[in-house]
Parts: structure tokens; sequence; C-alpha cells
């Protein structure tokens, strides 16, 4: 079996990660708000379960380990962005790799200029990562970095639907779950902590000295809504775009399954991966998204999980896959090819006529 994983995150957390970021406490067990099981010691999406002093390099090592090990033969690693290390810095750490790595840069289309898109593609990047926008994703501010994209042939991956991590009121609700109960007590101390350390460091700030910020996890409210990541946004900039290479994320978010299979069938260059966890691969198999839905031949393997968690989340896909009494032909579409000709790795097979 060959493995084409189109969501993986870079590492993050520990020496290089994201400065200030405080991480929410982590929940045994529990699925993150878009149905991922998260185990002790991970605390958000795509972040690495190590320890807290493995540095950068070891982090991507680790991630690239665990993921030959179920037989990935390509990685579309997503680096950069608001956090973390910059675009540089990633595309150097992951080019140790550069057999299995297929660098995304994380953008925000919005601030991210026609002229950068193509300084991204020079730095090593082949596709991007979008997320979390303070405005739809067809907005038209965004055309001109989906311009060059289209031109430079480069896959957009969109995310899809509410943004998950912290903690999951359905699963563990601290009214029901000791564990939850203590997270979210440590979860509200350490807020207030932080706005009382803000509070005094205003207080006694005198001209000429740094600015007093709070932590990056403690600045208020995101300006971003779930509306703005719907699968029908994807539509429009594939009609803009006729020939920019589009993949929604989580089969297009819970809610939004309906709107995700219309699009794929009837835009061609609009796929739509198959991560998201427990909870969207249920929803896969009971309405039918794979293959009856959505065609299987515009769906495409990602895992979206921490490095240790890769080999479980594999498995889980194994079975579900022989359930569903998939042929050798469709799993391997689904596993590997559809995102392999979609790069132009291999070249798209065609009945004859």
């Amino acid at each position: 079996m060959r493995i084409w994983d189109i969501h993986v995150h870079f590492p993050r957390g520990g020496p290089g990660g994201p400065p200030g970021l405080v991480p929410p406490p982590t929940m045994p067990e529990a699925e993150d708000a878009s149905g991922r099981r998260r185990g002790r010691g991970r605390g958000r999406a795509g972040a690495s379960a190590g320890p807290p002093q493995r540095t950068p390099q070891e982090a991507v090592d680790h991630l690239a380990e665990r993921l030959r090990e179920v037989g990935t033969v390509k990685a579309s690693l997503l680096c950069g962005g608001r956090f973390g290390l910059s675009y540089e810095q990633c595309i150097e750490l992951a080019m140790k790799h550069e057999d299995l790595f297929v660098p995304h840069a994380a953008i925000d289309p919005a601030e991210v200029t026609y002229e950068r898109v193509y300084q991204l593609r020079a730095m090593g990047y082949r596709g991007f990562k979008i997320i979390g926008t303070p405005r739809p994703y067809d907005h038209p501010d965004h055309n001109p970095a989906y311009k060059a994209a289209q031109e430079l042939n480069m896959p957009i991956l969109f995310h899809c639907g509410v943004i998950g991590g912290g903690m999951d009121l359905l699963a563990r609700h601290p009214r029901r779950d000791p564990e939850s109960a203590k997270r979210m007590r440590e979860m509200d101390a350490a807020a207030a902590k932080a706005r009382a350390d803000y509070d005094e460091a205003r207080r006694t700030w005198q001209p000429g000295q740094p600015e007093p910020q709070l932590p990056m996890g403690f600045r208020g409210g995101r300006e971003t809504s779930a509306t703005y990541m719907r699968p029908f946004h994807l539509e429009t900039i594939a009609n803009r775009f006729p020939r920019l290479k589009i993949i929604g994320a989580h089969f297009g978010g819970t809610g939004n399954y309906d709107e995700a299979a219309s699009v794929a069938r009837w835009r061609r260059w609009v796929y739509f991966d198959m991560s998201g966890g427990r909870t969207l691969e249920r929803h896969a198999v009971e309405r039918g998204l794979i293959g009856k839905e959505i065609p299987i031949e515009k769906l495409v393997f990602g895992s979206d999980c921490a490095a240790d968690e890769v080999h479980e989340h594999v498995e889980r896909f194994v079975r579900m896959f022989d359930e569903l009494g998939l042929t050798e032909e469709e799993k391997d579409l689904l596993w590997y090819r559809n995102a392999a000709e979609m790069f132009g790795l291999e070249e798209p097979v065609w009945a004859q006529e």
C-alpha cells in the first residue's frame, strides 16, 4: 500500500514552536470539535506530542519516520503561517526528507501578494494551505494569490467547516467528566493570570519601553467564521480560476457534505480530503460520502493528526475501506493516485473509447 497524505501539519510546540502561544490543556482520549480523537500530551490539531526538549529538526525527523512506517511515500507538509517557524526555516528542515515531503505554505490570501506566491514557489513550496480567513474564501481581494497559484500549478488545501481544537464538549463536558473539569479550571486560571500580568505590565509601562502584549493565546476573539469556509466558496473560486487545483478539507466540514458533493461532482479540479477524525469517518460511512455522494476519483487521504497517531489513523481507514467493499484499484485512488495525478506525479488514466 502506498499513501499520499495530503494533510500533514508541521510539528509545533517546544523549541521552534509559536513563541508566547499557550496551548490548551489536553484531554485523555477525547475528540476535538471536528471529531479527532486526542490522547494525553496532545494539545492542538497538527501538534507534535514529543518531549518538550525535542528540537524542530528532531520533531520533523520523528514525523517523517512515523509516516514512512505506514507506507507514506508523499506527504503534503503544511508550513509557516501566523505562528512558529518562518517559511525559510520550515523548508530547510523539511528538505532533509525531500523524497517524502511536498511543502505547502500556509497563507492568508488577502496578505500574500501575486509576487509573493512566485517567491514561495521559487523557495521550494509546491502548494498552499488556507484557514481562518477574516473574509469568505472567494472574496475578490484573494484573487491575485489564486491567479498566481493557478499559473504555477500549485494546489491549495482549504480548511472547511468549524475550526476544531481545544476541549470537546460533546465527548467530555466538564459537568460530567472530572478530568475535563480540572482542565477547564486550569484554562480559566491561566487566562486570568495572563490578563493580570498584562494589566500590571501596562500599569508600570514607561515610554521608550517595549509595548506590553498579551500572550498570543489570550488576545481575544478570532475574526473568522465557519460560514466563510464553506464548499460553495470553493465553487466560486473554481469558476474564476478553472485550472486551479482545489482541495477542501474534512469532506467539506460537518454540515456541509451536500455542498461538497455537489461541487466535487460538477467542478473538475475540486477535490476533498477525508481527514477529520472518528466523527467524520462515521458520517462518511453512514451517509455514503465515499463513492456514493462524492466520486472516488475526487477524494484524497489526509491524516491531520500528531505523528504518534498516524498508525492508528491509517488502520481505521484500512478497516473502513474493507467494510465498504472497495476494490484494490479504488483503494489506491484514495490512498495515493488521486493526489499523485493532481500534483503531476502520475498520468491520469481514463476509460478507453
